[in-house]
């Protein structure tokens, strides 16, 4: 068994074909099948269906694949070792950043920071968390943006910032701050289920207070913040929105945000990375660049209060 063994069955697991695996691989196809169909008989395990078009992966060799993909990546992560020794900043870096922080993050620092670093190949997305945690624990992903705690102990959060919740009402009469617990929630809209802010709100809300009334014959799911605000403003509804996402609001806008009072609800953003990655150097220049382009967006804090701007 050797490595180059192991990069030949990966590469026929992500193109489906011998011959283009060939390609990609840079041999010719007698060579990468006679060299898979060594290390399947070395471990005894027929890891491709060869009868199948496109050919397919067997339920053993699923497994196998699994475990194959964590050696590779450990292998390459020895050459990213030996960068953080040298201090080098180059290669590549995967980022995922969910969708309710990607828009209103992304381009405040990204830019800024690629610039800074042009031989470092940057690929980023938008994931839901739990996709995140699984390519993280792949080793697919370097780094995740996410909300934090997960509390997974196979995944390392490093704090970034803790961002306000405004209450944004399309009937708003009153512009005093709420407080949370006087609250209107007979007409409040949410993101749908599986968005880590839709859990964030209902724990800022009384579940029980949350009336589910509607005048409509039909009923919306947001997969988005722009989604949600558009609807809640068609609707005279209220929602929860992470103070960022207003930033870029016009003034009449502006003017259906309320902010809360003490306490007011926050979220805290975190990068997450698996316990076992070594790219220290890129992680810490990560993170001082996120603090530091957000933190003055940010409300201020005073002896424990927030302080929101005049609207």
């Amino acid at each position: 068994m050797n490595i180059q063994q192991l990069k030949y069955v990966l590469a026929v697991v992500e193109y489906r074909h011998f011959e283009s695996a060939a390609e990609k691989c840079c041999v010719t196809q007698s060579t990468l099948s006679t060299m898979i169909s060594k290390l399947e008989d070395e471990i005894n395990i027929k890891i491709f269906d060869r009868s199948k078009k496109p050919v397919q992966v067997t339920s053993e060799g699923a497994v196998v694949i699994e475990q194959l993909r964590i050696i590779i990546h450990d292998i390459n992560q020895l050459g990213e070792l030996v960068k953080e020794i040298k201090g080098e900043v180059n290669g590549n870096l995967t980022m995922a950043v969910i969708p309710t922080i990607a828009p209103f993050l992304l381009p405040v620092f990204l830019q800024d920071f690629a610039e800074k670093f042009p031989e470092l190949q940057i690929e980023v997305k938008e994931q839901t968390t739990q996709e995140i945690i699984r390519l993280i624990k792949l080793r697919e992903l370097d780094i995740g943006i996410v909300s934090v705690p997960l509390q997974d102990e196979d995944i390392i959060e490093l704090k970034l910032y803790d961002e306000p919740f405004v209450l944004y009402d399309a009937a708003l009469k009153n512009k005093d701050n709420t407080p949370v617990k006087k609250m209107d929630l007979s007409n409040l809209l949410l993101m749908e289920d599986g968005h880590c802010m839709r859990t964030q709100a209902l724990q800022v809300c009384d579940r029980s207070k949350v009336v589910k009334k509607s005048t409509v014959n039909f009923t919306f799911k947001a997969g988005s913040i722009d989604s949600l605000v558009r609807f809640v403003k068609v609707n005279k509804a209220s929602t929860l929105l992470p103070y960022l996402s207003i930033l870029d609001f016009n003034e009449l806008e502006k003017c259906h945000i309320k902010y809360f009072s003490s306490p007011v609800p926050m979220r805290s953003v975190g990068l997450v990375i698996h316990k076992h990655f070594v790219k220290k150097k890129i992680l810490e220049l990560v993170q001082k660049e996120i603090i530091e382009k957000i933190t003055p967006l940010l409300p201020q804090k005073i002896r424990g209060e927030i302080l929101f701007p005049m609207i």
